[in-house]
């Protein structure tokens, strides 16, 4: 008898927008995909990767069983010998090294399932090394660090209320291509059109005309890495013209005149000649801010990724803040997700620093090093030296500067596991890999993303098909990881463990945990996030309020309303208040008014981001990756004459580090002495196993960025804006 066809509804998974699908069960394959009309944040609304799920979910290159490396070659085994290998492996390590011999790299999809959003923090802990290196410090650890200083949390982000605002700037962000970035904003091409539809503007400042930038009123067109001085240039016209007006957050902030005195030196007319915007249009940008009736300020990957990441991140929200933007309907807003509380409005505050990495002495933020030191780690002798590396769900030997040297060094390693789905540029290294199970296969919240969410809303999706013989649920390869970190060794009963865990924080709490509902214990920890957050049930006092069995009879998911003001009871700073002028950021702001401009080189590279990629995680699905070439190195029209470069001819650029070879995309779409470079491709390595991805390799843009160059309040890596030299082939 054929199985009868079914509807089923799930969030995708594979970027920030948190869109619903509708999909169309067949026996255990999904056939179609389509938006889900009725999701309440994405109204049916659905991009090239989400129509490509049920092709990534059956992608024949996923692995179902783990891999054991034997006589140099990975070969399939079973779950219990490859705990087994993890086990004996990693525990001698310890043993004989300690446990700062042994490192873990999380990369960004962990924020993207609902084992990695629950359990990844639960790992890091458990190992108790301080080797740890997530992919924060190569993307957003510079906001995290500015809103830690400013309000007190590194996770109290303020994002574009796009749908009420009159006036929205945006650097280094193409989010017509990414749906948002530490914004999670579903059809945003089609938000920021009906901004403009009620007669309101956005302003795109960029070195690359995006097609973010196409669509906007108006293209601002900077040097990269420069965006600190037009933002230091607008806050110095804020004052200067008498347009600071913090409105009802004056009584809420510290620090207002010490800004006044910090941005003095750094006028429109001095910052021109840094940033390549000139003085008028640093005037009239700041104007139209202020005059604005609600206005917003949004800076992304290319101001974060920077050599002045973590000052840029700051600015971006002083100008929020100054205006009056923050924290109302309109302007930057702190959304409030389902599983969350609300606070008390003072806390510890922030800092970094707690420690340093043992060879190059950067300093740790938020328990974590810079992932451009793990080479560093591993290559260096001496006591604390990194000979084990546990990678879940990252690629590093990709997406961490100098690529080629950390890929060297990670083959050195005397033990390495990849908790990951497919033998990719690391986890062809390993010893062992533990693959989850494709998406289809596992329940999703959206733990991380809710909190950078346009408006508030709450979905929980089951499994849409059960796992099969030979998977294994994810949660639980987290907590095998657990125990063997633990040294309880792979065979601990975990699920035990896990649920007096979920006993003991419902004893801090007062709850019940015979009234939790959910088919496993990740489920149940979701219940007990819901029912105590600020919508919850509170285990039946509020008899309307959320909780997990509600969140399941809502398959389009539940809308809990716009964003509403959280000052004062978001900070958690000491006194209270916003502190505007901290001193570590202070410091960095009077050592960039003493310092030389920079010489001008060559070029400099940036990235970008296409609509159907997202990162080094999505090129091996042919949907995503058919029709023209997307590694390509796109030049300025005038710099491709002058070199003699060709469209879809070849160039090779080259850096202190590194050279690429790859096609040329002539264009008028970027900056004369700048050249662009996607992130996340070169497949084409010994040992990988994607077979589509190896037709379309592409370049690996981190064979060219520079391991040596960090911001220094954040250690994020700088990608945008590294020196290169081009040449004709």
């Amino acid at each position: 008898m054929v199985d009868q066809p079914r509807t089923a509804y799930t969030t995708c998974p594979l970027c920030e927008a948190t869109c619903g699908l509708e999909l169309t069960v067949s026996g255990d394959r999904l056939t179609r995909v389509r938006g889900d009309a009725d999701d309440v944040l994405s109204h049916g609304f659905i991009c090239p990767k989400g129509a490509s799920f049920g092709e990534l979910d059956a992608d024949p290159d996923r692995l179902r069983t783990p891999r054991i490396r034997r006589d140099g070659a990975l070969v399939p085994a079973g779950w219990d010998e490859a705990f087994s290998a993890v086990d004996a492996g990693l525990t001698r390590i310890i043993s004989e090294h300690g446990r700062d011999a042994v490192a873990i790299y999380l990369g960004n999809p962990n924020v993207h399932t609902l084992a990695g959003n629950l359990y990844a923090g639960l790992l890091r802990k458990a190992l108790g090394s301080r080797n740890v290196y997530t992919a924060s410090t190569l993307d957003q650890m510079p906001k995290h660090v500015s809103c830690g200083y400013l309000f007190g949390g590194p996770f109290a982000i303020p994002v574009p209320d796009i749908d009420r605002t009159d006036f929205l700037v945006i650097l280094g962000a193409d989010p017509y291509s990414s749906n948002g970035s530490l914004w999670t904003v579903p059809d945003a091409p089609g938000r920021l059109k009906a901004l403009r539809a009620r007669g309101g503007r956005f302003v795109v400042v960029d070195p690359r005309r995006s097609r973010t930038a196409q669509a906007a009123d108006q293209y601002v067109p900077i040097r990269p890495g420069t965006d600190v001085f037009l933002l230091l240039g607008m806050v110095n016209a804020l004052f200067g013209a008498g347009l600071v007006k913090p409105g009802r957050l004056s009584e809420h902030v510290n620090g207002v005149d010490a800004v006044r005195d910090l941005v003095a030196p750094f006028t429109p007319e001095a910052m021109a000649a840094r940033c390549g915007v000139d003085a008028a249009t640093i005037r009239e940008l700041t104007a139209q801010l202020a005059a604005a009736p609600r206005a917003a300020v949004y800076g992304r990957i290319g101001t974060t990724t920077v050599a002045c990441g973590t000052v840029t991140s700051w600015l971006v929200d002083v100008l929020n803040i100054l205006t009056g933007n923050l924290d109302r309907a309109g302007g930057a807003m702190f959304p409030l997700p389902a599983h969350s509380r609300r606070g008390k409005g003072t806390g510890p505050g922030f800092t970094t620093g707690r420690w340093r990495s043992r060879v190059r002495g950067l300093p740790e933020v938020l328990g974590e090093f810079p992932a451009v030191t793990l080479a560093d780690e591993i290559e260096t002798p001496g006591e604390g030296q990194v000979r084990a590396l546990v990678t879940v769900a990252g690629n590093p030997a990709s997406s961490v500067p100098n690529a080629d040297r950390l890929s060297r060094a990670i083959s050195t390693l005397d033990f390495v596991v990849s908790v990951d789905p497919y033998v990719n540029e690391t986890s062809r290294h390993a010893d062992v890999i533990l693959p989850p199970p494709p998406p289809s296969r596992g329940a999703h919240y959206d733990v991380a993303f809710y909190g950078f969410a346009v408006r508030n809303v709450a979905n929980f999706s089951p499994p849409v098909l059960p796992l099969d013989g030979e998977m294994r649920d994810e949660c639980e390869i987290y907590l095998r990881l657990m125990a063997i970190f633990a040294g309880l060794g792979w065979r601990a009963d975990v699920e035990a463990w896990q649920d007096g865990e979920l006993r003991q924080a419902c004893a801090k709490l007062g709850a019940d945990p015979a009234l939790l509902t959910g088919d496993t214990a990740a489920e149940r920890l979701v219940d007990l996030r819901l029912r105590t957050g600020a919508y919850g049930d509170g285990f039946g006092r509020v008899p309307d309020g959320l909780n997990l069995a509600r969140l399941r009879e809502q398959p389009h998911g539940v809308d809990l309303g716009p964003l509403t003001p959280r000052i004062p009871e978001i900070l958690r700073t000491p006194s209270g208040r916003i502190e505007l002028c901290p001193q570590p950021i202070a410091d960095e702001v009077r050592a960039l008014a003493a310092a030389p401009a920079p010489e001008s080189g060559d070029f400099v590279v940036v990235g970008r981001r296409h609509l159907r990629s997202n990162n080094s995680w999505m090129h091996n699905v042919p949907a995503l990756v058919k029709g023209r070439e997307l590694c390509t190195v796109v030049v300025n029209r005038a710099d491709a004459a002058r070199l003699g470069l060709v469209n879809g001819g070849k160039a090779r650029v080259s850096s202190r580090v590194g050279r690429v070879e790859l096609t040329v995309e002539v264009t008028d779409d970027i900056a004369p002495g700048v050249v662009s470079i996607p992130h996340g491709w070169g497949h084409d390595l010994p040992g990988v196993e994607l077979s589509v991805a190896a037709g379309t390799a592409g370049v690996n843009a981190n064979r060219l960025t520079d391991d040596l160059r960090v911001d220094p309040l954040s250690g994020t890596a700088v990608l945008n804006g590294v020196p290169v030299t081009v040449e004709s082939t």
